[in-house]
């Protein structure tokens, strides 16, 4: 057998050692995904805000969404799907003042303070309670160009921002109920 010679010892330990990164690189990104890390704005029971915090992303199989949410919920949230309108329990104005928390993760997404009566038969808010709390993206199906919303921390589908709002921001947070989750608080 023909012994190794430097040249070829350096050309397999980099080879190995090529390998090896690839694969902790890999086993990294797999970590790192499901470790992210987002900030978001955190509010107590009582509706009253705590300041920004770095929380983990929460990230799930479909077989764990499919077991924590309703099909409709799941459906809506995970599949970017919606509620026919007058249909969602809150598109009426609640009648105590709460804010509105996503489904799936609890983050707080809406107050009730700026949830007006649209006409549309979905909750409607002229803004969201934190703008780090929501994420925003283009989305183009159906042949129109809309902005769809998610919740930042689990990246579950609220529903679309329109500008044909009320003021002060002319804005319409047109959401799924489905998405959604009301907590009373009172009122600050």
């Amino acid at each position: 057998m023909k012994p190794f010679s430097p040249t070829r010892r350096r050309f397999l330990q980099g080879t190995v050692t090529g390998v090896g990164i690839a694969l902790a690189a890999t086993t990294s990104f797999a970590n790192a995904s499901s470790g992210d890390i987002v900030t978001i704005a955190v509010f107590n029971a009582a509706g009253q805000p705590l300041g920004m915090r770095n929380v983990a992303r929460i990230i799930k199989t479909p077989t764990e969404w499919r077991e924590q949410l309703s099909p409709q919920s799941y459906r809506i949230t995970r599949q970017n799907g919606t509620e026919r309108a007058f249909t969602g329990r809150y598109w009426r104005l609640p009648e105590e003042h709460g804010l509105y928390r996503c489904i799936c993760c609890n983050t707080a997404l809406f107050d009730s303070s700026t949830q007006f009566h649209s006409g549309t038969g979905w909750p409607s808010f002229w803004q969201p309670i934190a703008a780090a709390n929501v994420n925003q993206h283009r989305d183009t199906r159906f042949g129109i160009v809309r902005t769809a919303v998610s919740c930042s921390r689990c990246n579950a589908h609220l529903g679309h921002k329109f500008h044909d709002g009320p003021p002060p921001t002319g804005l319409r947070y047109c959401t799924d109920s489905a998405a959604l989750v009301f907590v009373p608080t009172a009122a600050t």
